[in-house]
């Protein structure tokens, strides 16, 4: 085998199996596209609505930065929030190494600044 010689998808698989970049898949795992969530990075808090999952990102839409929550159980309860600040309309991408939980959002997402 002459490695100047293979393809581009010979040469993806051969860095799939010694531990390149993961395959991609269209499995979203325990992720629901179309569903709500409150997303809790190491850095911030995120609410949208998910419509894609990619291996290393998630795809939200209508979303917004929580600054600031009430109680935490209070604000998975009650979807009450402190202080907001929504992006403009359109998709936002979230690395998912940078993801501490999630939890389904069954509230209205906030689209307001508070």
């Amino acid at each position: 085998m002459k490695f100047d010689e293979l393809t581009i998808g010979e040469a993806r698989e051969l860095a799939r199996m010694f531990g390149g970049t993961p395959a991609l898949t269209t499995d979203p795992g325990p992720w629901r596209i179309g569903e709500k969530y409150l997303i809790r990075t190491v850095t911030m808090i995120l609410t949208g609505r998910l419509v894609d999952v990619h291996p290393q990102e998630l795809v939200i839409e209508d979303a917004c930065w929580i600054a600031d929550t009430e109680r935490w159980a209070d604000t998975l309860r009650t979807g009450e929030v402190r202080e907001a600040e929504p992006y403009p309309d359109g998709r936002v991408i979230v690395g998912r190494r940078a993801l501490i939980d999630a939890a389904q959002w069954g509230h209205a997402l906030p689209r307001t600044q508070k």
